[in-house]
């Protein structure tokens, strides 16, 4: 393993979702600790994410939001099965049960998709290179095909599986969020048929649920790495490089009424778990362990 050349991304999520955020992953970014983030278009600090982007040459794709917050879509804003009573969308467990209910018009999805792929040109100047889905809607069923059209329509190439090698074994994650964890993998081996057939591509192994907020130490990422190599197909562990998706959430916690996406900031948000991420990832540690294993950061749109 050890002469096997491995490209990590190690992507910040929710960028622009508040300014304390925002600060944290470019903190991160500039330590050398993430390569890649993505944006959150409707979080409350999202034009200034895109100008630190811009100022810092952060790489920088979508994070496509479809259950926390408001719509960008003007049209939907108002009436649109994407919306509870409270006119915000309906939750990450919500968007599920309305969802498995047959009550989202898809329609009204691929609407807001594109929506958020202009208001991210907009922001920024590009399309984005990546492009994956807040609390990973992207891969729940109908949805998934909606979403890869129009990364097909935008000749958007890449995106995120969220299928993690050994997270089976990981004891440590209560009971509910490994049901979530469990179905998020199901949802995501239905996926890659759909993804490939429309030419999106994502990283060989993907590895962040295992190793978020608590959980996520130097060791807990080492080994999340290793035993995703070890699992490997041999003919992928004998080819030049292997590319890993390190999904982070780091930050300094969020203040209300600062933050979020139209609704104010959620728990997590406002925990020391993200200030714990960050202390982690920019750990010396971390990174003599990247250099002595042939780790090298990187971004998608230098794969």
């Amino acid at each position: 393993l050890r002469m096997l050349q491995v490209k990590l991304i190690v992507t910040g999520d929710d960028f622009g979702y508040c300014p304390r955020r925002n600060q944290g992953i470019v903190d991160c970014f500039l330590a050398g600790a993430v390569s890649n983030v993505s944006l959150l278009v409707n979080g409350s600090a999202a034009a200034d994410a895109a100008k630190l982007a811009r100022r810092y040459n952060i790489p920088i794709g979508l994070h496509a939001n479809l259950s926390e917050g408001s719509p960008v879509c003007e049209v939907l804003k108002t009436n649109s099965s994407l919306l509870n009573q409270d006119g915000f969308f309906h939750g990450k467990m919500g968007f599920r049960t309305a969802l498995s209910k047959g009550l989202l018009n898809m329609s009204e999805v691929k609407q807001e998709l594109k929506a958020q792929v202009e208001l991210f040109r907009e922001l920024t100047g590009h399309l984005p290179p990546h492009m994956d889905g807040h609390q990973h809607v992207h891969v729940l069923p109908e949805v998934r095909h909606v979403f890869a059209e129009v990364l097909e329509e935008y000749g958007i190439k890449y995106t995120r599986v969220p299928i993690e090698p050994g997270l089976h074994n990981c004891d440590w994650i209560p009971p509910a969020l490994m049901d979530f964890y469990l179905g998020v993998e199901e949802d995501s081996f239905n996926t890659v048929d759909v993804f490939t057939k429309h030419g999106i591509r994502w990283a060989d192994i993907y590895i962040g649920l295992s190793t978020m907020g608590r959980n996520m130490s130097v060791s807990s990422i080492r080994s999340a790495m290793d035993s995703a190599i070890l699992q490997l197909p041999a003919k992928a562990r004998h080819s030049s490089a292997v590319t890993v998706e390190l999904m982070v959430h780091p930050g300094y916690p969020s203040v209300p009424p600062a933050g979020g996406c139209g609704e104010g900031p959620d728990d997590f948000s406002q925990s020391w778990e993200r200030l714990h991420e960050l202390q982690t990832l920019i750990k010396p540690e971390l990174q003599s362990h990247y250099k002595s294993r042939n780790i090298q950061l990187c971004s998608f749109k230098d794969l």
